[in-house]
């Protein structure tokens, strides 16, 4: 004969059986017979045999490598979430052990006059008994108050106990939600039946809702409602996954798989937004048991920009009242690039040379200035740097420099390490001397791939050059004529539309924005600044380096200074703060 005990998603999670039950550890432990499941919830069971006396404590190890295995000789138990619950020592003392952390971390007095021979925990309540005739109560963990309820075989649900009145056939309930036992009512007719206790096996009740189920006449499982109150929804037990992710499995996974077991059944919603708020991935589902084995994907599939993110998770209950709405940040790599970004992270990295040679990329970690820096020396006076993105497949953003010979190079992406000369690179042609700007605004086209621009010398003509996809540029395509700019900025995406933008400098310090349109050109030109930029002998589209997941500019003045100036989102940016000074040495900042 097998019986079950329902769960809140209407799997069966508890099975009696004579059969030999084979323990997890194999070789390692004896095959055990006529045993019985004692109790379970979400992963964690107890399990007890009588070939061999012993009581097994134990957690089913889907994805997991913990060991939480305990054995332990038999006695009254129930587990709730990770927490098993066993006898203390004196009359009606029980203790809670936790399985995980592997230490006591509760005592209660329930109030029982006898070393408690059987235990039900559902959430606050503690159901006892001291036999099958003896004394029995509930402990209300909440309220620290003892209620007393009738003797007798009885499973616990939330917030009322079923027993067996087999003398009557029929299931009665007694209701103990408000902090007084309720007279007993009968909620279905069930005969007797051939054994004393008949729990699990034609009946049983669902401690994570209101069910109650039984076998009729007929053979037919029949299901009726306490008409009970549940408790708020509440998390049981949780295993969370790490605050930190990498998509291309750098620490040892490409997944972020998290559980969470509520005390009855819920509606929930996962989400993950970028730090603008932007929700990028979304999950849903129902039941109590939560279950999250995110593929680091946005909703169509694609990897998501690197940088920092949030999780959510919105739990509401679906009978009852309450929502579980547990959350943190998560730290994201290994995907797609942000704007300027030369880093494993989206945020900009801002690019030097020196007099002596050395290219060096300066990091940051989101807080508006730069922390550290990776250096590669033997560049010759000259070189043009221009971060740009992701040329291949490999998801490492790819740095374009032109040689003072007036050759272009890609070089491979190197995910944060430095640039030399001789690391590997591809040429993509000669005669870029002709352009007196080169620089990145982003994706102009629309395609999701970095585009160039570059302005000719002679004509003041301004190409845009598209990546074509596999590696090398497209032929360039003239989009306006700008010789009046003093400066020329690509700037990534401003105003939060997806597309790439530029800046424009003129010689009467007014400050322009041309905002790309996603079909390869831009829109008229909008006013940013006037009178700005007199003492800047270097302006810089560096992409976000505040951790806001807008992007920012950085300038520096003829004395030296290095500012940052925070962009709104919103196609402008806020005042200019000093992060540092020195910066005279550097010939050359892209």
């Amino acid at each position: 004969m097998v019986g079950r005990q329902l769960s809140a998603d209407g799997s069966t999670v508890l099975a009696t059986t004579t059969r030999g039950y084979a323990v997890r550890n194999g070789a390692d432990e004896p095959v055990v017979t006529g045993g019985r499941f004692v109790d379970a919830t979400g992963r964690y069971y107890v399990y007890q045999a009588s070939s061999t006396g012993k009581q097994y404590v134990d957690a089913v190890q889907r994805y997991r490598t913990d060991d939480v295995r305990v054995t332990r000789s038999v006695t009254a138990a129930s587990v709730w979430g990770a927490n098993l619950w066993t006898p203390g020592t004196g009359n009606g003392v029980v203790t809670a052990y936790d399985l995980e952390k592997r230490k006591t971390v509760a005592t209660v007095s329930t109030g029982a006059p006898c070393k408690v021979k059987e235990l039900q925990v559902v959430g606050r309540w503690i159901y006892w008994n001291c036999g099958p005739t003896g004394a029995a109560g509930v402990y209300d963990r909440t309220a620290k108050k003892k209620i007393t309820v009738p003797a007798g075989p009885v499973l616990v649900g939330d917030g009322y106990l079923v027993r067996h009145d087999r003398a009557a056939g029929a299931l009665m309930l007694t209701d103990f939600h408000t902090g007084t036992a309720a007279a007993p009512r009968a909620v279905a007719d069930l005969p007797a039946g051939n054994t004393a206790d008949q729990r699990r096996l034609t009946w049983t009740v669902d401690k994570f809702g209101g069910d109650i189920a039984y076998v009729g006449p007929d053979k037919a499982i029949r299901i009726v409602r306490s008409g009970v109150p549940t408790q708020s929804l509440a998390k049981i037990e949780s295993d969370v996954d790490g605050d930190s992710v990498d998509a291309k499995g750098r620490n040892g996974g490409e997944r972020w798989g998290s559980v969470w077991q509520l005390n009855k059944p819920a509606r929930w919603t996962f989400t993950v937004k970028d730090a603008r708020g932007r929700a990028e991935r979304t999950i849903t589902g129902r039941g109590a048991h939560v279950e999250i084995d995110w593929d680091l994907k946005s909703d169509s599939g694609a990897y998501l920009a690197n940088g920092p993110k949030t999780w959510s998770l919105t739990a509401a209950a679906e009978e009852g009242g309450g929502r579980y709405t547990p959350g943190g940040p998560l730290g994201y790599n290994g995907g797609l690039q942000g704007f300027h970004d030369q880093g494993y992270y989206s945020y900009g990295e801002l690019v030097t040379l020196s007099s002596s040679g050395a290219l060096t990329l300066h990091f940051t970690k989101g807080k508006g200035t730069f922390d550290f820096k990776a250096s590669g020396s033997g560049w010759p006076a000259g070189t043009v740097a221009v971060p740009f993105g992701d040329m291949g497949t490999d998801r490492c953003a790819e740095l374009l420099v032109r040689m003072p010979n007036g050759e272009l190079r890609r070089y491979q992406g190197r995910c944060g390490a430095a640039y030399t000369p001789s690391n590997s690179h591809t040429s993509l042609g000669k005669g870029w001397n002709a352009y007196n700007v080169l620089t990145t605004p982003g994706d102009l086209t629309g395609d999701g791939r970095t585009d160039l621009l570059a302005r000719k010398a002679s004509t003041g003509d301004v190409y845009l050059f598209a990546d074509d996809g596999a590696g090398k540029l497209k032929k360039g395509v003239k989009i306006g004529t700008w010789s009046a700019y003093r400066k020329i900025v690509g700037a990534g995406d401003l105003n939060g539309d997806g597309f790439g933008d530029v800046l424009a400098l003129d010689k009467a310090g007014t400050l322009w924005r041309y905002d790309g349109t996603g079909g390869g050109r831009v829109k008229a030109r909008v006013k940013v600044f006037s009178g700005w930029g007199a003492s800047y002998n270097a302006v810089v589209g560096v992409g976000d380096i505040t951790g806001d997941g807008k992007n920012d500019l950085v300038v520096r003045d003829t004395a030296g200074n290095l500012y940052r100036q925070a962009g709104t989102g919103k196609g402008s940016f806020a005042s200019r703060v000093r992060i540092a000074t020195g910066w005279k040495v550097y010939k050359g900042l892209f």
